[in-house]
C-alpha cells in the first residue's frame, strides 16, 4: 500500500469518527427536540401532518442536527409519541427527562422552546392546551414562559 493510499484511508476514517462524535454530542439535543415536539404535538390530542413536517424541516435546517438522517429523526419522534399514547404519565415523564438534559444549556433550551412553538403553530392554531404545554416545557428548562409570550 502506498503512502498516499494509507493517508487517504486515514483521512476517511478520521472523517467517519468526526461524524460519529457529532452524533453522540448532539444525541441529547435530538432526543430533547423530539420529546418536546411529541409533547406539543399531542397536546391537542392528535399529531397533524403539518406538525410532523415542521419538526422534520427544523431538524434538517439545524446544523448541529443535520448529521442525523430523517429516518433517525422520525424514529425518535415516533418513539416519544408511542410512549405518550401507550401511557400518558410515563410518556410525559420520559419526555421531560429528555428535555431536562438540556436545562444547563440556556441557548439550546431557548432554541427548543422556539422550535416547539413553531411546531405547535404549524397547523395554524396555537391553542390553549398547546400554550400550556409550551409554558410547562419552558419552565422545565429553567426559562420564563413570558420570554416567549406564554403565560
Amino acid at each position: 500500500m502506498s503512502f498516499d493510499s494509507f493517508l487517504s484511508k486515514l483521512k476517511t476514517k478520521a472523517s467517519e469518527l468526526k461524524t460519529e462524535a457529532l452524533k453522540y454530542k448532539n444525541k441529547d439535543f435530538l432526543n430533547a427536540a423530539m420529546a418536546g415536539s411529541a409533547l406539543i404535538a399531542m397536546a391537542d390530542g392528535s399529531v397533524s401532518a403539518e406538525e410532523k413536517q415542521k419538526m422534520v424541516k427544523f431538524i434538517e435546517s439545524n446544523d448541529a442536527l443535520s448529521v442525523f438522517t430523517t429516518t433517525d429523526v422520525i424514529k425518535a419522534f415516533q418513539d416519544y409519541v408511542s410512549q405518550l399514547e401507550f401511557d400518558k404519565d410515563i410518556g410525559e415523564a420520559k419526555a421531560y427527562q429528555a428535555l431536562g438534559k438540556m436545562k444547563s444549556n440556556v441557548e439550546a433550551s431557548r432554541l427548543l422552546v422556539r422550535m416547539i412553538i413553531a411546531v405547535a403553530s404549524s397547523d395554524g392554531n396555537f391553542d390553549a392546551n398547546e400554550q400550556r404545554v409550551a409554558s410547562k416545557i419552558a419552565r422545565e428548562l429553567g426559562l420564563t414562559p413570558a420570554e416567549f409570550e406564554l403565560q
